[in-house]
């Protein structure tokens, strides 16, 4: 069998429905495979658009997305989205070609070390000498993509191995369990808690990775402990919930850093230290923290748990819901003072008629038009912040952020996959302009794949996440501004629907037309981001301080 066949037949075996990518040269052997093969081309207009649609389905399904790209230029081109699912903890499979490795046609051009170049920023990454080795480097690639905590991996297929004959079989892979965790680390957890007087519950990124949103809704509902979220723990719980306390979008000074300093026990369920931390440990503070995770805790300054439990996590909290007898002696009374207080504070604005549109009235529109199963996929800007803190996310990955990495551009990718993925769902792209324009060429994508998507572009003509640390930090405002198109004729010109919203009142009505029609439409938002200092940085400081 020619080795680009053996290649694509491995990918079948691993269950693969999609190829993101741009094909070069070195890839036309694998190309012409996968030509004959039930897995789905999805030619992008950007190497690192293939790689966050890859990414993201990764994220969505657990299965390893997987995107293509030729050497030199095209692999460089998928370091950011490898980072991204690296950090994120997003399952990816990234496949470079080469030029020849066993005579030179070029001589250097175009050639890195490309293999050297992902070490780093992937768990794996093998340049493949022989069509005899493909199907134990793809089966291990996938094997560790997958297996907690996901990542990102690398093969680089060189032209020539491409085209030579092998004999080998494709590996089928085995039926792997993940570990439960240990009874005496359970029953410690379980003492801990029964003896804490404020325990507080937080749920974070691990949880949103494998269906624990059952069992932590069982939990809760038995011990009535108060819980919160770290931004890409967002919806593992219904948000609704009477004792969610809020989200971590903030560092600091928000109501739930107000629970979280009041309580003296905080249950860790599936957060790591990539994420921005939600709370910050003190040697002399007298709080406990217990880690449920499926490896253990990677300590630093400023967290390092006292208590581990490591296994599967819906398999941990099923054995602490078993286990935990509901305790009198809990107090959450000042947790019900600090949640009254955030939902009056959350609610302020969410109708505030000014415009150009404030992000209060922004999020709270949003909400009113997405159905309870749909998602957002968002982009990398201040608006992350008001999303996170202010939309109420009802079920598990219907808020796609990125509080890892963090990288502009992804918004648009993602919810192009997460369409692809789930196409009975409503989904809505949000991106402001700066990170719209960075990967705004997948509209052509968009439209040719057919997708009914839309897309909100928050224009305030700047980087105003930027503008406003600039402006927290007491500086001049300087440095940060641009101009934009007019994003109307530029949908239009991908054969897409432009709108632009002209008064605040139009804004959810038009929402709600686009989600029903078929297609791909933008929607130019002007926004008015001039609340963020003092909202962010001191009303919330000042109002929280009170309780």
């Amino acid at each position: 069998m020619k080795a680009s066949d053996l290649f694509v037949r491995a990918l079948e075996a691993e269950g693969v429905e999609y190829v993101f990518g741009v094909p070069g040269e070195e890839n036309l052997d694998f190309l012409a495979s996968l030509r004959e093969s039930k897995i789905k081309l999805v030619l992008t207009r950007h190497e690192q658009g293939a790689g966050f649609m890859a990414a993201t389905y990764g994220r969505l399904t657990g299965k390893a997305g997987v995107c293509l790209a030729t050497l030199g230029p095209g692999a460089t081109n998928l370091v950011t989205a490898a980072a991204y699912a690296q950090l994120g903890g997003l399952p990816m499979m990234m496949i470079t070609g080469q030029k020849p490795i066993k005579t030179s046609k070029q001589g250097q051009f175009q050639i890195l070390d490309v293999v050297d170049m992902m070490q780093p920023i992937t768990k794996y990454t093998r340049q493949i000498v022989s069509g005899d080795s493909i199907p134990s480097r793809v089966r291990e690639a996938f094997r560790l993509a997958q297996e907690e905590r996901p990542g990102a991996v690398h093969l680089e297929l060189p032209e020539d191995i491409a085209d030579e004959d092998t004999a080998s079989v494709v590996v089928s892979g085995s039926l792997v369990r993940r570990p439960v965790p240990e009874e005496k680390a359970v029953k410690r957890a379980v003492n801990l808690i029964e003896k804490a007087r404020h325990p507080l519950l937080l749920i974070g990124a691990g949880a949103n990775r494998k269906m624990t949103s059952r069992v932590l809704r069982q939990f809760i509902d038995k011990t009535g402990i108060p819980f919160f979220s770290t931004q890409m723990g967002k919806g593992v719980v219904d948000e609704r919930d009477p004792l969610f306390l809020g989200n971590a979008a903030l560092s600091d000074h928000d109501f739930v850093h107000r629970a979280i300093d009041h309580s003296d026990l905080i249950i860790n369920v599936g957060h790591d230290v990539v994420e921005k931390p939600p709370f910050f440990m003190h040697a002399d503070d007298g709080r406990q923290v217990i880690h449920i995770n499926f490896s253990t805790a990677n300590v630093d300054p400023v967290y390092f748990p006292q208590c581990e439990v490591v296994g599967d996590i819906a398999n941990s909290m099923w054995q602490l819901k078993e286990r935990i007898l509901k305790q009198s002696t809990w107090d959450f009374t000042y947790f019900m003072k600090v949640k009254q207080r955030l939902d009056a504070h959350l609610s302020e604005g969410i109708d505030n008629p000014y415009f150009p549109v404030q992000p209060q009235r922004l999020v709270a529109d949003v909400r009113r038009a997405i159905p309870e199963s749909g998602i957002i996929a968002l982009d990398n800007g201040v608006y992350k912040i008001w999303f996170a803190r202010n939309y109420k996310a009802y079920e598990p990955n219907t808020v796609l952020l990125d509080n890892a990495l963090a990288s502009m551009g992804a918004g648009l990718p993602s919810a192009m996959a997460a369409k692809l993925v789930h196409p009975g769902r409503k989904v809505m792209a949000i991106c402001g302009d700066g990170g719209f324009m960075m990967n705004s060429q997948e509209m052509e994508t968009a439209v040719r794949l057919g997708l009914d998507l839309v897309v909100v572009i928050l224009r305030d003509d700047a980087y105003g996440m930027i503008k406003w640390k600039q402006a927290a930090m007491g500086m001049e405002n300087w440095g940060l501004d641009f101009g934009n198109p007019d994003f109307v004729t530029y949908a239009q010109s991908y054969g897409a629907r432009g709108h632009r919203v002209e008064k605040t009142e139009e804004l959810l009505p038009l929402m709600k037309k686009c989600l029903d029609t078929p297609g791909v439409d933008l929607i130019d938002v002007p926004m008015d981001y001039s609340v963020n200092d003092r909202i962010l940085n001191r009303e919330i400081k000042e109002k929280s301080k009170l309780l």
